[in-house]
């Protein structure tokens, strides 16, 4: 007589976020999506001005959420995010490939429904936030950064200006934007022509000779 094989069934997920919500980030309107044992409309859409996700947190609140996960697209995210998080939600940031790809997903559910579901799993996983000082600071850092991209390209059309006026300034300083290239360029602008005035204008720091 043969043996009975055994067949083995996998544990039950348990909900382990009860205060589980998700937003489907759009650029005219986010999905949002709370538990739907509390609510007859699990799913509701939200403008994404800042009256909209003002009504989006208080929605939330009604509705007991604590935690929320959104999917990180473009920049989209970022007003959300930030409002959510001053309404004292716990908002995490997922990566929609991730948050898609998760197998046992049904086909008539919507990716907020599905994505509040695998936050109330615990099984989603955020990407990395700043605090919002540090976000300030590199804020500050990418815009410096810009500017120096920008006034060197700026530098190279004065460069090619000066050149195509056979004014060889490179040849005697070594930087036309410091002290003394400026305040030549700036003599020749206001229509400065003599010689001896404009090397009157090195700077003690120079190592050209006047």
């Amino acid at each position: 007589m043969m043996a009975k094989q055994k067949t083995h069934r996998s544990p039950a997920i348990e909900t382990v976020n009860i205060g589980a919500a998700a937003v489907d980030i759009g650029s005219r309107e986010h999905m949002a999506a709370v538990n739907p044992d509390v609510t007859d409309t699990p799913v509701r859409a939200f403008g994404t001005f800042t009256h909209d996700l003002h009504d989006l947190a208080d929605w939330f609140k009604s509705h007991g959420v604590t935690s929320v996960a959104m999917e990180s697209t473009g920049v989209y995210w970022i007003p959300a995010y930030e409002i959510l998080e001053q309404h004292g939600f716990e908002v995490i940031l997922v990566n929609a490939r991730y948050a898609k790809n998760v197998p046992g997903r049904k086909t008539d559910v919507s990716d907020a429904s599905w994505l509040r579901q695998l936050h109330s799993y615990g099984v989603l996983r955020g990407s990395f936030r700043p605090s919002a000082e540090i976000a300030t600071l590199r804020a500050y850092l990418r815009q410096r950064e810009r500017l120096v991209e920008y006034a060197a390209a700026h530098i190279q059309h004065m460069q090619k200006a000066l050149m195509e006026m056979n004014l060889q300034m490179h040849h005697v300083v070594s930087d036309i934007t410091g002290i003394t290239g400026m305040k030549i360029i700036r003599a020749i602008v206001a229509g400065e022509r003599d010689l001896d005035v404009l090397a009157a204008y090195r700077n003690v720091r120079c190592k050209a000779s006047t």
